[in-house]
C-alpha cells in the first residue's frame, strides 16, 4: 500500500453528512462508517484532528434569522459541533480506537479545553482528536475553524469532505455545465465566490499557506486515498 503523502491533517466534516438520508439528527449506520474511515485512514500512519460542523441539529444563522440574536444563534450551533463530537468519539472508540474531544469553550464535565498542547499531546498518542466548539466565537464558520486549528496544530493540509469530488463553478447537483476545477489558487477560490468554502476559510489558508483538499467522503475509504495521493478532489493552493 502507497504511504501516505501527510503526516498530519485536519478533516474537515459537515454535520449535515452524519444525517445521512433523514435530514437531520444522527444517523448511526453514516456515523460508523466515517468512523471507520478515520481509523483506517489513522492506520495509515497520518496524525488525524477532525473539525465536525453542527447543520444537522441547529445551524446558527438559521436560528438568529427566527428573531434570536446571531451571538446566540452561533453559541447554540458551536454546542451542536459538540454533539456530534461526541457521537464520533463514541463511535471510533466503541472500534477499538481511542479518539479525544476537545472544545473550544469550557466544560469540563463533557470535554478537555483545546490546546495546542492538548491536541500536540493525543495526536502523539495516536488518537483522532475530534475539535468541537468552532473557534469559540460567533460570527466564524466551522470550515474557518478547519483551518485556523490546522495553522495551530501544525497540520500540512486541510481536508473537506463534502458530497461532492472538488469545487465546481456552480452547483453541479442543479448545474449540468458546471465546471469541475481540478486545482486553484487560494485567490481563485476567494474571487470566484466558490461557496464549498467561505472566504474567511480561504483567506486565512492563504495567508498561513495551508493548501486545502476539497473531496468527496460519499465513498467508503475516500480519506484514505486522499492521503495517499490516489483520491479525486480539488487541490486549493498557491
Amino acid at each position: 500500500m502507497t504511504d501516505p503523502v501527510y503526516r498530519r491533517v485536519v478533516i474537515k466534516l459537515s454535520g449535515e453528512y452524519l444525517a445521512g438520508q433523514q435530514g437531520s439528527g444522527f444517523d448511526q449506520p453514516t456515523i460508523d462508517r466515517i468512523a471507520d474511515d478515520l481509523i483506517a485512514a489513522r492506520h495509515l500512519g497520518t496524525e488525524i484532528a477532525v473539525v465536525v460542523g453542527g447543520g444537522n441539529i441547529v445551524r446558527g444563522m438559521e436560528v438568529s434569522s427566527r428573531g434570536v440574536s446571531r451571538p446566540t444563534g452561533d453559541t447554540m450551533g458551536m454546542m451542536a459541533t459538540m454533539m456530534n463530537c461526541l457521537a464520533l468519539e463514541a463511535a471510533i472508540e466503541r472500534k477499538g480506537t481511542p479518539a479525544r474531544a476537545l472544545s473550544a469553550f469550557v466544560m469540563p464535565e463533557i470535554a478537555e479545553l483545546f490546546t495546542r498542547t492538548a491536541a500536540h499531546k493525543y495526536l502523539a498518542e495516536g488518537r483522532i482528536v475530534l475539535l468541537g466548539g468552532g473557534t469559540g466565537n460567533p460570527f466564524f464558520t466551522t470550515d474557518t475553524t478547519a483551518v485556523l486549528r490546522a495553522a495551530e496544530i501544525g497540520a500540512e493540509v486541510v481536508l473537506k469532505a463534502t458530497n461532492v469530488d472538488g469545487v465546481y463553478s456552480a452547483d453541479p447537483k442543479k448545474d449540468p455545465t458546471a465546471k469541475r476545477f481540478d486545482r486553484l489558487t487560494h485567490s481563485q477560490a476567494i474571487e470566484g465566490g466558490y461557496k464549498v468554502m467561505d472566504a474567511t476559510a480561504f483567506a486565512l489558508a492563504r495567508e498561513t499557506s495551508l493548501p486545502i483538499i476539497v473531496f468527496s467522503i460519499s465513498e467508503p475509504g475516500s480519506i484514505g486515498a486522499v492521503l495517499r495521493g490516489i483520491g479525486h478532489g480539488t487541490i486549493v493552493a498557491g
